[in-house]
């Protein structure tokens, strides 16, 4: 089973080629996102310069997708992982590790919860992101790219 990204499901809307053989390769695999993911795309659609249009056409893949949400086990899982996450890649020192953001080690919050529910739901995730390459120090997650052949 696959959890879609920001960038794949972007690629599915534009029609990328590469990326549609990939999906129908799979036949009836089941390929999933998250409510993260739905709120980039929202905004993704509502920033740009043909809101409207790239609305209704976001709205429509979502209606056909199945969305994970965020529960209590999600969370538990994002807390243990952006633990992992600072533990290996922030500063050795306490006084520092306190104050260091995720942003500053080239993660980002929403690529964390989207990695969480990957783990929690063990699905391969489906993106381009090199955060999620990087977390496979910490953590087991299986990801792949299906924008290239």
């Amino acid at each position: 089973m696959f959890l879609l990204d920001t960038n794949h499901c972007s690629l599915i809307l534009q029609g990328h080629p590469i990326v549609l053989d990939h999906l129908a390769a799979i036949g009836q695999t089941p390929v999933m996102t998250c409510v993260i993911v739905q709120g980039e795309l929202i905004l993704m659609a509502e920033r740009s310069a043909r809101r409207a249009e790239n609305r209704r056409t976001v709205d429509a893949f979502l209606r056909e997708i199945t969305i994970f949400s965020i529960d209590q086990i999600t969370a538990h899982t994002y807390g243990s992982l952006k633990a992992a996450v600072l533990q290996q890649f922030g500063p050795k020192e306490k006084a520092k590790q306190r104050h260091t953001a995720l942003h500053q080690l080239g993660f980002s919050e929403n690529d964390l919860w989207i990695a969480a529910i990957a783990l929690q739901y063990q699905l391969t995730l489906v993106s381009m992101d090199s955060d999620f390459q990087r977390m496979q120090a910490v953590v087991s997650l299986p990801t792949v790219r299906w924008d290239q052949p």
